[in-house]
Order: C-alpha cells, then sequence, then structure tokens
C-alpha cells in the first residue's frame, strides 16, 4: 500500500517523534544521548532548521522544530540515518534502529505550539522518572532557563512577554501547571472510559462512592487517585469533574 502523505504546515512547524524499533532503547547510556544532541546540532548547521524543543526519553524522541532550507523529510532521514550509523558501530549491531518512519503532526498556531512545547518538556515527568521538570538531563527546558545552545529559546518566550524576565516567569508557570494536553502520542491514544464505569470501578475496589471521595482522609484520597489514573481511558478533567477535587491534586497524586 501507498504511504499516507504527510499534513503540511502552514507556519513550517512540526512536532516530530523517532522510536526505537520493537520499543527498544536508541539511548542507553549519557554517551548515546550526548552524540544525539550533537548530531541534531550537526545538521541544524547544514540544514538551517529551527529547533524549539527536544526529549530524548530511552526508546523514543520529541521534537519541536521548523524547516529550514530542505524538506522536514531530508532533515529527518540525515539525522537518522547519521545517529544509526555511529549506534550500530557503538554497540556492534547491524540493521534498522528506528521504527518506521518518523511520526510528525503538523503546529498550526501559537496556542498548539506552546501545547506542544510543554508536552514535550513534561515528558519525563508524566513518565515518573523525575519529581520536577527542570531535574531531567536530557530535554530542553533548561536550555530556556540557563543558556541556549541549540535551541531558539526567543520564539517561545516572546509569546509570553517581551521583557526576559517576565516571560521566565510565565514560562516557567505555564509548564508547571497541571494539564491533559494530548499531542502525537508514542502509543495510540486511549480510548474514552465512562463516567458509570469509574463510579463501578471505586464503588467495587474501595467500597466508596466517588462523589464523596473528597470527604475521605487525604491517604485514601491519594490511593483511590492513583489508581484512577491508571484506569485505561480515564482523564484529569474527567476525574475532576466526578470527585470534585482540583485537576492539580489529581495530577500530583
Amino acid at each position: 500500500m501507498p504511504r499516507t502523505e504527510r499534513m503540511k504546515s502552514c507556519t513550517g512547524i512540526y512536532h516530530v517523534m523517532l522510536r526505537g524499533i520493537n520499543q527498544q532503547n536508541i539511548f542507553v547510556d549519557d554517551e548515546d544521548n550526548e552524540r544525539f544532541i550533537a548530531t541534531l546540532a550537526r545538521y541544524q548547521k547544514e540544514s538551517e532548521y529551527e529547533l524549539y524543543a527536544y526529549c530524548l526519553m530511552g526508546n523514543h524522541v520529541h521534537l519541536l522544530m521548523k524547516e529550514g532550507n530542505e524538506t522536514l523529510g531530508n532533515t529527518m532521514r540525515r539525522i537518522g540515518a547519521s545517529y544509526v550509523y555511529w549506534y550500530n558501530w557503538q554497540y556492534g549491531r547491524k540493521g534498522h534502529l528506528f521504527q518506521d518512519r518518523y511520526k510528525s503532526e503538523p503546529v498550526q498556531d501559537d496556542a498548539y505550539f506552546l501545547t506542544v512545547l510543554r508536552y514535550i518538556h513534561q515528558n519525563p515527568l508524566k513518565a515518573g522518572l523525575v519529581k520536577s521538570i527542570d531535574e531531567y538531563k536530557w530535554s530542553s527546558f533548561n536550555e530556556y532557563i540557563k543558556e541556549a545552545e541549540i535551541v531558539n529559546v526567543d520564539y517561545a518566550l516572546a509569546m509570553f512577554a517581551n521583557n526576559r524576565k517576565t516571560a521566565l516567569k510565565g514560562f516557567k508557570e505555564f509548564h508547571m501547571a497541571a494539564n491533559d494536553d494530548q499531542c502525537l502520542e508514542i502509543t495510540p491514544r486511549k480510548k474514552t472510559v465512562s463516567d458509570k464505569k469509574i463510579r463501578q470501578f471505586v464503588l467495587e475496589q474501595f467500597n466508596i462512592e466517588l462523589a464523596s471521595l473528597q470527604n475521605e482522609d487525604p491517604k485514601t484520597q491519594i490511593e483511590v487517585l492513583r489508581c484512577l489514573k491508571k484506569l485505561e481511558g480515564s482523564s484529569l478533567r474527567q476525574l475532576s469533574r466526578l470527585t470534585g477535587l482540583t485537576v492539580n491534586k489529581i495530577y500530583r497524586a
């Protein structure tokens, strides 16, 4: 079957994801992460693309980038081929490393740009790898907070304020806010689950009426919320509506 044509972005900006074949790790140690970032920097000079965010996550990579002097496809082939050549040499292996083609989605406006930016930077947090976004070493978040190296930080910061100090404050607050952002996924998006099934689940598992959860002791609340967040198809906003608890509290449970 012919490949599906990719959606074009009117801004030239895309959210891109690369993932390991059969979900295998594409970054085994720090040297691998450093090599991939160096590869991004190398082809940034050759292809003249803009990079606004990145996050290296063990078996996949998220990028927020704008096409440069060539198509996105050509740029990603250069980056992918260079890294795979080095990785195979490093670990004495042969064959493919990335699964299929890279995945991408167009970023058509500023609102979705910021959503993707936060989604990428929050990946390690939502995966439970760190307790705070700035603790993660292999994302571009600290290029915004400290010193930019390969990321164009000015483009995003200008969306918060003209004054850099004020812009950074807004940037941090935006990233720390609880959310239910959904962007390009490494796996298919979850199916939704009905309110009725969620209420029934809590009643059967904890013998508690979901509507009265906010009256329970904090330890019980956290136990129930942690269980509900793992329930296939549930969302933060749905759980907030059903329990009367804030999205932020549910997110941090």
